[in-house]
This record gives C-alpha cells, structure tokens and sequence, in this order.
C-alpha cells in the first residue's frame, strides 16, 4: 500500500497529512496567517516521528497547486519538490478547488474559493473530479451566469459570504456543502489514485495553478 505525503499552504489555514493507499493516518490543521515557511518543516518532522514514518518510506509527494496566495503556492510546492528529489520519489500537484470538490455527492459540483478583491476562484466538477467548467477568477455574481445547468451543488470552505447572493437566482434552493478547512488529507486521496494509475510525475515538471496573476506580475505589466 502505497506511502503518500500530503501538503496545503495555499491559504492561511494549511494542512498536513499521512496516507496509506487512500486511508488517512494522520491529518493536522495548521494556522499561520504569516505563511508556512518558518514552520512548515518543524511541524511535518514532529507528524512523521509521531506516527513513525521515515521520510524515505514515503512512496508519493502530493501538494495543493493552486489557485490560493501567490506565497503560499510556491512555499508548498517548493517543499514537495524539494522532498521528492531528496528522496527520488514522484509528486502529484492537486487543485485545491478539485480537493474541495472530492467532498460533494452530487453529480456536478460548483466549487469556490475567496480569491479577496472582490473576486471567487471558482470551477465546475462531476463526481468523478473531471473539469466541467474550467477554473477562473471572477466575480460571485458573474460566476453564477457562467455555471451549466443541471443538478448543481455549491461546494467551499466557507460559503457564508457568498449565501446572500443566490437569493432570487435559480440557485437559490440548490445544496451547500461546506468542505474542512484542512484539504491536505483529500489532496492525498487524489494524489494516491493518480499514483495507482502511473500519473504521478518527476517534481521537475510539476508547477502551480495560479489563476490569477501575482501582483508582483500585475504590478510589472502595468508599469
């Protein structure tokens, strides 16, 4: 049974997790509204000891990819790859929106995120976590326009910002379902079906969704 690895430091609220095959051993929560660079690896070596697991007997290294904060993107998926080489181990990077989406029951999926600004990051899933429609930044409302017909599902971490506004929409009695805030145990389950399967890659080739562009970037483009 495979040995997975798996991070999420796409948000304020990270996460950590342990899986044999598809069963989680282990999950911790994490709160860091500063990152996760300065404690990220103290708090993965104390997991490991706790449930005895050398970082070599891990099979796969599974990371959240995105779209979440520019910073926090990169400080996971630089310390999955970097684990993965180290160890000569292949990586799978998940989608946050699709490890939110591996909670729903139905059989399409409107999974979001706050992407701040104003703006959602939001995508549209079946139950097998095939795209349906594909991921984007943009506003609730203007989200809201874009989604398929059919019988639709709202899926997030939070939702109560955004209840309001369903109220006189033909979404207005559709189900809510709110995911954990810790995904990295969803990640891993994901990451160890594509593990099973041969899809997971050299950490060389994996990169993140951002979606949205920096501000760093934005701030380049515009001057």
């Amino acid at each position: 049974m495979a040995r997975i690895l798996a991070l999420d430091t796409t948000t304020e609220f990270g996460s950590l997790a342990l899986l044999a095959g598809d069963g989680v051993v282990a999950e911790l929560l994490l709160h860091s509204s500063e990152g996760f660079g300065h404690i990220l690896y103290e708090h993965l070596a104390r997991l490991l000891e706790r449930n005895a697991w050398e970082l070599a007997s891990v099979d796969c290294f599974a990371g959240a990819a995105g779209p979440g904060s520019f910073t926090g993107v990169r400080v996971g998926l630089a310390a999955v790859k970097g684990l993965a080489e180290a160890t000569g181990k292949p990586v799978v990077a998940v989608s946050n929106l699709a490890a939110i989406a591996s909670f729903g029951v139905g059989p399409l999926r409107a999974t979001l995120l706050d992407a701040r600004r104003g703006e959602i990051y939001g995508a549209v899933y079946n139950a097998a976590l095939e795209i349906v429609s594909p991921e984007i930044v943009t506003t609730f409302p203007h989200w809201l326009e874009t989604l398929p017909p059919g019988e639709l599902e709202f899926l997030s971490t939070d939702f109560a910002p955004f209840r309001a506004a369903l109220i006189g929409t033909r979404f207005e009695g559709l189900r809510v379902r709110e995911a954990p805030r810790a995904l990295a145990a969803a990640i891993g389950r994901i990451a160890a079906a594509q593990f099973a399967a041969g899809l997971a890659r050299d950490p060389a080739e994996i990169d993140a969704n951002y979606v949205r562009r920096s501000d760093a970037e934005l701030f380049w483009k515009d001057h």
